[in-house]
């Protein structure tokens, strides 16, 4: 195992351990379930909810597998497709899961007791404007389009390059129905946050 494998499977390890720790702080300490994926959902907004959380942990394992060298892949043959095997992008993409990591934990600090997983209508927290929320009104969408961004550089992979790209479109769907959800939970407050922040980086 080189410093790539190692680096990959500590990135997967640290993301997990930051939520598993976070929820159950929660639930322990606020008696608040984080985890609202699906709850109170029907329909389209349940079916994306689910497909997207288990899209997420079929991506981590297959992460796992790349960095263990197994011969197994839940990817089909197709994904697995090597598109190429740079130094540079290797270099890049270790960069970016770094920022990702960094970010993603800034993130869960500001968040507070305010972090849900899926949109919470039955026990929502604050709005959360500060730290990194000043930056970017989604830090952690951020961060997870870079960790995926990262990942398939440092693999060059079609499968990586795919699960990135749709991941995305994704995630931005998601933030629209945010935004809208949002909106209606926080009236003017979040109107005047969303007017002064961006809803990924500064200016953009």
């Amino acid at each position: 195992m080189n410093f790539l494998d190692f680096f990959q499977l500590s990135s997967v390890a640290l993301f997990l351990v930051i939520v598993v720790l976070r929820a159950s702080h929660l639930r322990l300490t606020k008696n608040i379930n984080p985890i609202a994926i699906g709850r109170g959902k029907k329909g389209f907004s349940l079916a994306f909810e689910l497909i997207a959380f288990a899209a997420l942990l079929i991506w981590m394992l297959e992460v796992v597998l790349h960095a263990m060298h197994s011969t197994f892949h839940v990817f089909p043959a197709l994904l697995e497709r090597q598109l190429f095997e740079a130094v540079t992008a290797k270099s890049i993409g270790v960069v970016l899961v770094t920022a990702a990591l960094v970010l993603f934990t800034l993130a869960f600090l500001s968040f507070g007791s305010s972090w849900r997983v899926g949109l919470d209508t039955q026990t929502p927290g604050a709005l959360v404007t500060s730290g990194t929320f000043a930056l970017t009104r989604n830090p952690i969408f951020v961060a997870l389009n870079l960790w995926f961004s990262g990942i398939f550089l440092i693999n060059g992979r079609f499968g990586f390059l795919i699960f990135a790209l749709l991941a995305a479109i994704a995630m931005h769907w998601q933030i629209l129905r945010e935004e809208k959800f949002l909106t209606g939970l926080y009236g003017q407050p979040y109107q005047d946050y969303r007017a002064r922040t961006a809803r990924y980086f500064i200016w953009f």
